[in-house]
């Protein structure tokens, strides 16, 4: 499991990996920065100790610059969400690439560097209009070309985002996200 950031909507399912270490019969990796760690160990402490009737669900593990998961690399960027900073990452396995970019609001030069080229984009985009903590719909298109990025999915809409409107109006090489997306590398 990599952590982004502690933001709510993205971490108050915790609990629902219960089911998964236990057919594991382990804690689940949790790869995040060490400050993040940290917040959701404070916040749910419970998921990283065993007690007398439930074994640990999780296990924090710090991150650096990359890390290697079976027969992929994975590189890690800072970007800017507001105050705060969430972590971007980018997969390489054998030819081919994704990056993945949620809630960030600007693209610095070590993101741009990063994500230069992908085969899959997902990336953040809020809304249409621009946003103090996310990224708007002409930023992530500009960006996903000048980047020459292959396939850019948008993620984390609200709900000014009409699924329909968006396929009808979105480059080929571009399109929403949707529950139960796979996609293939």
């Amino acid at each position: 499991m990599i952590i982004t950031h502690d933001h709510a909507d993205h971490c108050h399912g915790i609990d629902e990996l219960r089911a998964i270490s236990q057919t594991l019969g382990k804690p689940v990796p949790f790869y995040g920065r060490a400050d993040v760690l940290e917040r959701l160990r404070r916040r749910f402490g419970y998921i990283f100790k065993s007690a007398s009737f439930y074994r640990a669900v999780g296990e924090a593990v710090e991150v650096g610059s990359e890390l290697t998961f079976g027969g992929a690399q994975i590189r890690f960027v800072d970007q800017p969400h507001g105050g705060i900073t969430s972590l971007g990452l980018r997969i390489d396995i054998g030819s081919r690439s994704l990056a993945y970019a949620i809630d960030f609001n600007e693209l610095t030069d070590d993101m741009r560097t990063l994500y230069e080229g992908v085969d899959v984009w997902v990336s953040d985009c809020l809304s249409r209009r621009p946003h103090p903590t996310h990224t708007h719909l002409d930023a992530v298109l500009g960006w996903a070309e000048e980047m020459k990025v292959g396939q850019l999915y948008l993620s984390h809409l609200n709900n000014s985002m009409d699924y329909t409107t968006l396929v009808d109006e979105l480059p080929s090489w571009a399109a929403p996200a949707h529950d139960g997306l796979e996609i293939e590398l």
